[in-house]
């Protein structure tokens, strides 16, 4: 990436916000970033969430992810421990020019959310033909 495309704001993994008497905490999930010729692939760890609690989107080039988890203890259990906080998920990234905001395409599975980014045409890159 000559110029970065998709531009991670800096945030704490867990971030907490007072409304009131009450205190709500806001997840920042973890995201891989990769890209090749054709697109940019954000990879968000979202763990107990799934396509109905999870939004995705643009507005002044900021691309936004939020989801809700929840997730039920089973029935004659008690939680004695565990590793990943769930509840409310957020974080933003600042995009380029560089793409195409109207073809970003987003799917979940197993509390994993996927966001395809497309290049523009005139920032990929193309082969030159050597004439003789």
């Amino acid at each position: 990436m000559a110029e970065k495309e998709v531009a991670k704001r800096e945030e704490e993994s867990v971030q907490q916000t007072t409304q009131g008497p009450t205190t709500e905490v806001t997840y920042v999930p973890d995201v891989d970033i990769s890209e090749d010729n054709e697109c940019i692939r954000l990879v968000a760890d979202m763990p107990g969430a799934d396509q109905k609690s999870v939004d995705v989107t643009v507005e002044n080039n900021v691309l936004t992810i939020e989801g809700m988890a929840e997730i039920a203890p089973l029935e004659g259990y008690k939680l004695v421990g565990q590793e990943y906080g769930v509840g409310k998920f957020r974080r933003d990234f600042t995009l380029s020019n560089a793409v195409n905001t109207e073809g970003i395409k987003a799917r979940v599975q197993h509390g994993v959310l996927e966001v395809t980014i497309p290049k523009r045409e005139e920032v990929k890159t193309r082969k030159i033909e050597i004439g003789g």
